[in-house]
């Protein structure tokens, strides 16, 4: 008797905090002002914590059946227990959701007139992360990036041939495949494309095409390169655990 009225003491308790680590006045804020009543009733989207909303007049589109919390900005799921309160989004293009997406402690997601950023199912960005979007960022299903880590499409600068004055691109597409493991402290700039099942080491910086070096690969380095052939992390062993701890 005694057991039983403990853990329902642990679970109301736990319950209590759940509710309070959620920041409610930009959740209400942001899902009635981005979606139709009918999806915005439902709260698919919370943040949790202090965030900026430097701009949020884009769109955000959601391909998969709407649940509540099933987009979490600032989830806690990682070793990281403190946040520095400087999660900020800008938002003038759009963000696709082909279901559920967590975003780690004090992200900056920034998404330009025009691009268009898509995280797949599961997918996610770990603390102090950012993304930089100004024309088109992609992230396949189980796409789990890494904590201080950054992908940008952008040089941000233009850059010229000294020789000729032709101007280089400004911005090139990023494509990252399904089930890929993007470890901590990873730069991903424009046009690098990665296939299914790749792991991507830590501190690594990717410019690439990656493709042709097919699945199950371990590439790392400044610049990247494949580092071991017949790798990968043990997704089948992990996606339960994935599932159970990360869906809201």
């Amino acid at each position: 008797m005694i057991k039983k009225i403990y853990y329902k003491l642990v679970s109301i308790i736990k319950k209590i905090k759940f509710y309070y680590s959620i920041n409610w006045t930009k959740t209400l804020y942001f899902n009635f002002m981005k979606f139709p009543f009918s999806v915005s009733k439902k709260l698919p989207v919370y943040f949790y914590g202090s965030v900026k909303f430097s701009s949020i007049k884009g769109n955000i589109e959601i391909n998969a059946p709407i649940k509540s919390g099933m987009i979490g900005f600032g989830q806690s799921y990682e070793i990281f227990t403190v946040s520095k309160k400087t999660a900020e989004i800008f938002l003038q293009g759009k963000i696709i959701f082909n279901g559920h997406v967590q975003f780690g402690k004090d992200y900056f997601v920034y998404v330009a007139n025009n691009a268009v950023l898509q995280m797949g199912n599961m997918s996610s960005l770990g603390s102090n992360g950012k993304i930089i979007c100004f024309e088109r960022i992609t992230l396949g299903d189980y796409a789990r990036i890494g904590f201080e880590s950054q992908l940008s499409d952008t040089n941000a600068h233009q850059m010229i041939n000294t020789l000729t004055d032709e101007k280089y691109p400004l911005t090139g597409i990023i494509s990252i495949g399904n089930y890929n493991y993007i470890s901590n402290r990873v730069t991903i700039f424009s046009n690098t494309k990665t296939s299914n099942y790749i792991t991507i080491a830590s501190n690594s910086l990717c410019t690439d095409d990656y493709t042709d070096f097919g699945e199950n690969i371990l590439i790392g380095g400044i610049p990247a390169k494949i580092l071991k052939k017949d790798i990968s992390r043990d997704w089948n062993g992990e996606i339960e655990s994935l599932k159970k701890y990360l869906i809201i």
